[in-house]
């Protein structure tokens, strides 16, 4: 797994989330799984197999949360830098119209919160551009032009 760059705030929500996953939520498989056991014969039991399957779904979310962890970057704050990295608030001019974006890692992207991945053309793009550069980025709409008046 490539690092996973996250904010200390989506981090602590990937903590918290695996921590309710390890204790709840298997207490919760373990619940159903002792349920359709007392059913009686196991191989015509469809309540047993919906809950190895979501036991099974359970493990599979807790190992990619604990990779994701385990490869994970916290973005610092970007302040006083002079070049567009991850965690850089980005103010842009496109066709006129002023735009912010802050660059984060791919796991917490939102483009129609600002919020853009460092893996997108346009964050690619601005990725260790500075103040006044003019971006040009190939996306599925064509090729954008973009001003960088400002990095926070």
């Amino acid at each position: 797994m490539e690092t996973v760059y996250l904010t200390s705030e989506r981090h602590d929500e990937i903590v918290a989330e695996l921590n309710e996953l390890r204790t709840k939520g298997r207490q919760g498989v373990a619940e159903r799984l002792r349920h359709a056991k007392e059913l009686g014969d196991l191989s015509e039991n469809s309540e047993y197999q919906e809950a190895r399957e979501e036991q099974s779904r359970l493990e599979q979310k807790i190992i990619y949360l604990e990779e994701a962890l385990r490869n994970s970057s916290i973005i610092k704050k970007a302040s006083g830098t002079l070049t567009a990295r991850i965690g850089s608030r980005i103010k842009v001019k496109k066709d006129g119209e002023s735009l912010t974006y802050t660059i984060v890692g791919s796991n917490e992207a939102q483009p129609g919160a600002g919020l853009i991945s460092n893996e997108s053309p346009i964050g690619r793009g601005l990725l260790g551009k500075k103040v006044g550069d003019v971006v040009r980025v190939k996306t599925p709409k064509g090729e954008m032009t973009y001003q960088i008046l400002a990095i926070e």
